[in-house]
Order: C-alpha cells, then structure tokens, then sequence
C-alpha cells in the first residue's frame, strides 16, 4: 500500500430525487451563455435529454446538440467532435450519456484550441488545459467516467485503446439521476455494472491501493454485490439502480486514486482489435486475473470477503476463493460471455494480444504479481 497518496474528485456533485433540476443552479452559478450538448442519438430518441433541454430552455440559455460521439470512439473522430465544438462559442459541456459520450466532452473541454490535437495528447496528456466547463451525467451505472481524470480512445493502427489522463479532464458537476438509468435493460445494464466490479476489485488489490481509494472501492464492491443483479433483473427496483449509480461513481474515484490492474490492461486490445464492448472484455478476463493473482492479493481478497459477504469462510485462503467464486456468479448469471468466441472472434491473434496487452503498462504496474508475457499469453489462452 502507498505511503503517498492523494484524492481528486469533482466540485460539485448532486444526486437523489429529480437531480437533474440542479443544472438550473449550475447554469446561473457558471455565468453560461451557451451549452453543448453531448449526448448519443438513441438516448435523445428515448428521451432521457428532455429535462436537461428543458432546464436550458427554461433558463434561456442557448444550446447545441451534438449526438453522434461514436462508441469506444477512435481518435481522430474525437478530433472531429473537437473541430465542430470549438466553433460553436459554448461556454459549458453537458454531456449526457455512456462512457464514450462523457470521454469524448471530457476531451472536446481541453480541446477547444488549436495547440494540440487528441494525438498530441496521446503522446503527451501532461499538455491538457480545460478551457470549458463540463457537467458530466451518466446514463449507465458502470464507467465513473464522471469521476474520472481520464479518456479512453482507440487507436485503429495500433487496434488497442489507450487512456489520456490529466485532472484537466475531471467534470466540473456531476448529476446522478437515477431517471437516467431507470429503463436500461438488462443486456445494456450488465456489461457497464461488472465493469464498476472490475473498478472496485482491481483498485482495492492495486499496488497503489491506499486509504482514500480503500474507502470508495469497498464501498463500490459491497453496493455492487449487493444491487447488481437486482438492478439488471428487476426493472421497478429504483434502489437497487441508485446503489449501483453511486457504486459506479465511487468506482470511479478508486481509478483516480489507486487505478486498475490487469483487467483493464489485458481488455484493451479486445476492445481496440475486435470490438469487444468494455464491459463484456473486463467481464472475460475478470475470474482468470484474480485466480492468477490470488497468491499475491488473498489477503486483500480477505478483506474484501469479510466486508461484504460476511459468509462461513474462515482461513485467508477460503475467503479469498469465495470472493473470486461470488464475483464468477454474478458474471455467470448476467449471463456475460466467458469466451471470445461466443461473441465471433473464432481465430484472434494470440501474439498481437499478448504484444498490445504488455504495452499497456500504465495499468500493469498498478498489479499486484508481475505479469510477464508468458503469463499475458496464458491469460489469453484461457478466453480463447
């Protein structure tokens, strides 16, 4: 565990009943003269912007709707996002949406100058500035991309995605409304919640693990044990999908604190490559990394166990099973594949895996037992 540590989160935060009504304050308190509006088409379609248009027409504050940020988007279509912005003269991003929608306004925010490009920053984040305000709410309860400092983007010549990290790209205001989340279904739910799984299990065993990302990521496990499945599977249950809201948004300030692991490093190329969605790829490599790196996390395991599961286990060893075994149920159960062949990849390039896989080294460090790339091979070997 680190010895130095910090903690960085958002100004300003609003939940609970009709959460969204908050922008009106927001607006005013930020002297806003015009607002960008990112969001994703379906979720126009499905209504979930009505409110927020409203808030802004109600308080005569101009806006533009941009609703077409691909999904897991490639970097220079960031740049394209980014172009349409910066002429646009808005003073504040609402962004409105999944992961990809938050990442893509995260960036336009510290992109609306000409001194560098989105490849500029992924060769060096350490250049971002934010010129604009941003409200980040998620429309899934998995990313905590609204917590986070960070943007994952593709990069098709590479076939991975790389994450740009800088506390420039960390939301001005969050808005969690559960009415955000209310009607996803369970296909939608699913691979975002094990995700914010992953969050909390890869933060609480990183080597960076400390007390403050320890706070957020225990609390983010036992709300996700505790409501995941109910969330999915039972569409009336509202607490259930506000837990795993703020489960996702504690999650998300465990990456920022401590960061992930070799979950997230070793799914990026099954993103990048064969368009694996992020959710499902953690959700694929989640049981083989925390039985390969039992021997050195079973203690941490433990901990875990004994916070909230509270079940008959008693040696280290037996908790720390239980966990991994409680954390396979409910993958097996949300019915998440376990192989990439279930989702069309039949013949993946086991070398490019292992090659992209270990150059994910921002996120391998963070692991508790070294991987090696016989071990990343191993690993791969298992999902095939």
């Amino acid at each position: 565990m680190k010895d130095k540590y910090d903690l960085k989160l958002p100004k300003e935060v609003y939940s609970g009943v009709d959460a969204m009504q908050n922008l009106s304050a927001i607006l005013a308190e930020y002297g806003t003269t015009k607002v960008a509006l990112f969001t994703d088409a379906m979720l126009r379609k499905l209504g979930l912007t009505q409110e927020a248009e409203a808030v802004l027409q109600a308080a005569g504050v101009p806006y533009e709707v941009i609703d077409d940020a691909p999904v897991e988007p490639p970097y220079a279509a960031v740049q394209a996002l980014a172009d349409r912005f910066r002429g646009m003269g808005a003073d504040l991003i609402v962004a409105i949406g999944g992961g990809s929608v938050m990442d893509a306004a995260k960036l336009c925010s510290v992109l609306a100058t000409t001194d560098y490009t989105v490849k500029d920053l992924l060769d060096d984040p350490k250049q971002a500035q934010k010129y604009v305000k941003t409200v980040m709410v998620p429309t899934t309860a998995g990313t905590g991309a609204e917590a986070t400092p960070n943007a994952i983007v593709a990069v098709p010549e590479k076939d991975t995605k790389i994450g740009i990290v800088n506390n420039a790209l960390m939301a001005d205001a969050v808005i969690l409304d559960v009415k955000m989340v209310q009607n996803l279904p369970p296909k939608v739910a699913s691979g975002p919640g094990v995700d914010t799984l992953c969050h909390a299990i890869e933060c609480f065993t990183s080597t960076k693990a400390n007390p403050f990302s320890d706070t957020f990521a225990l609390d983010s496990l036992q709300l996700t044990l505790d409501n995941l499945e109910k969330s999915c599977f039972d569409k009336d249950n509202l607490e259930a999908k506000r837990a795993m809201q703020l489960a996702s948004f504690y999650g998300g300030i465990a990456i920022t604190a401590a960061g992930t692991t070799a979950v997230h490093a070793l799914s990026y190329p099954l993103g990048g490559k064969y368009h694996v969605p992020h959710g499902v790829s953690n959700a694929i490599l989640l049981i083989p990394v925390m039985k390969f790196n039992k021997p050195a996390i079973a203690d941490r395991l433990a901990l875990a166990y004994d916070r909230c599961i509270h079940g008959d286990a008693v040696t280290v060893d037996q908790k720390a099973d239980a966990m991994i075994e409680r954390m396979e149920q409910i993958v097996v159960a949300l019915k998440i594949p376990t192989k990439v062949a279930e989702l069309g990849v039949t013949d993946p390039d086991i070398d490019f895996l292992v090659e992209a896989g270990m150059q994910q080294q921002r996120l391998l460090v963070n692991n508790m037992r070294p991987v090696t790339p016989e071990d990343a091979r191993a690993l791969y070997e298992q999902i095939i």
